[in-house]
């Protein structure tokens, strides 16, 4: 797997993130930051919209960061693991293919048990490749949710004191103004929160 791919994997768990927080997180009151819009129904306050650039916040999270260069080598440990076990394969193949070739094998029943015992080895080659992929998609999985959770966390205790109608992802915002970006005081925060409970 590339690490784009773990970008693009990690950028849509905040968009269903920022998702999930515009439909659980609510408040009414008034606070002096934040954006103001009156609303257009009956009597109900006014309506307080803030945005996050999600895919800005992912790019540039510490955590995301580190979870991505621990992916990276534990891929290349898996990558190196699986190609060396191809390797030896492929060697003993061809070794096997040449000694049948020249007729190095005393008997048939020989040249077969061989054969199988190849065929044996390709099918754990084989297996290993799925074994390894799994893991690292598990991994892959577990670092999109510690992100995910992390973030939503954060977003949770934030609009306790900010008290937010909607926090919104910003790659959904069309045209906005910036006055209600929180991207950076966000991103901010959450590094912050990381590096202090990392050096715990």
């Amino acid at each position: 797997m590339k690490g784009s791919s773990l970008i693009v994997s990690i950028v849509l768990f905040v968009a269903i993130a920022v998702l999930y927080v515009l439909h659980f997180t609510g408040g009414e009151k008034n606070t002096p930051s934040g954006a103001m819009i009156s609303s257009a129904g009956a009597g109900s306050g006014d309506l307080r919209i803030a945005y996050v650039k999600a895919d800005s916040v992912i790019l540039n999270y510490d955590m995301a960061q580190d979870l991505h260069d621990d992916f990276t080598k534990k891929q290349e440990a898996y990558t190196t693991e699986y190609g060396t076990k191809r390797q030896v394969f492929e060697r003993e193949a061809a070794a096997f293919q040449e000694k049948l070739q020249r007729g190095g094998f005393l008997t048939e029943e020989r040249a077969v048990q061989e054969r199988d015992r190849l065929l044996g080895k390709e099918q754990e080659v084989l297996k290993l490749d799925q074994e390894l992929s799994a893991k690292l998609a598990e991994i892959q999985q577990q670092n999109n949710q510690k992100i995910l959770d992390s973030l939503l966390d954060y977003l949770k205790r934030y609009n306790e004191k900010a008290q937010y109608s909607y926090i919104l992802n910003g790659a959904d915002v069309l045209v906005g103004d910036e006055a209600h970006n929180i991207t950076a005081s966000v991103l901010k925060a959450l590094n912050q929160e990381y590096q202090a409970n990392k050096t715990k």
